[in-house]
C-alpha cells in the first residue's frame, strides 16, 4: 500500500495505491491546502481504509507482476529513492481511478434513470386517476 501526496493545480491531493490478491486499486483524496503531518496521519489512521474499501473496481494484475521473493536492502533503498524523486501518480493508478470513476458514473446513470421512470409512472397514475374522476361526474 502506498500513499502519494502531491500538488495538483490549486489543491493538494493524496492518491492511495493498493496491490493485494492480484488486484490493483487506487483512490484519490483532496486535502485542499497543504496538509500538515498531523492531517496526513489523521487521514491514514481514520479515512484511508474506508476510502479504499469504497473503491468498487480495480485492475486485475494476474501474473503481470512476478513474485520477486527476497529483495536486497540496497535495491530496496534505490527503489525507495527513485519513488521519492518521482512526482505524481503511476499510469496504473490513473487507469484504476478512471475505471472506478466510470463505474460510479454508470451506477449513477442507472439509479437516475430508474428514479425518472418511477416519477413518470407516478405522474401518469395521477393523471389517469384525475381523468377517471372527471368522467365519473357525468
Amino acid at each position: 500500500m502506498k500513499l502519494t501526496v502531491y500538488f495538483e493545480g490549486e489543491f493538494w491531493v493524496g492518491v492511495v495505491e493498493d496491490e493485494s490478491g492480484g488486484l490493483y486499486k487506487a483512490c484519490r483524496h483532496v486535502f485542499g491546502s497543504e496538509p500538515h503531518d498531523a492531517e496526513v496521519l489523521e487521514f491514514v489512521q481514520r479515512e484511508m481504509m474506508p476510502l479504499l474499501g469504497r473503491t468498487q473496481t480495480g485492475i486485475d494484475l494476474g501474473s503481470a507482476l512476478p513474485d520477486r521473493g527476497r529483495v536486497s536492502p540496497k535495491r530496496l533503498a534505490r527503489e525507495a529513492a527513485r519513488e521519492m524523486q518521482r512526482t505524481g501518480v503511476r499510469s496504473l493508478a490513473q487507469e484504476a481511478l478512471a475505471r472506478d470513476l466510470e463505474h460510479r458514473r454508470k451506477t449513477r446513470r442507472i439509479v437516475t434513470k430508474a428514479q425518472k421512470e418511477a416519477e413518470q409512472a407516478r405522474r401518469r397514475e395521477i393523471a389517469v386517476r384525475k381523468a377517471k374522476a372527471r368522467h365519473r361526474g357525468r
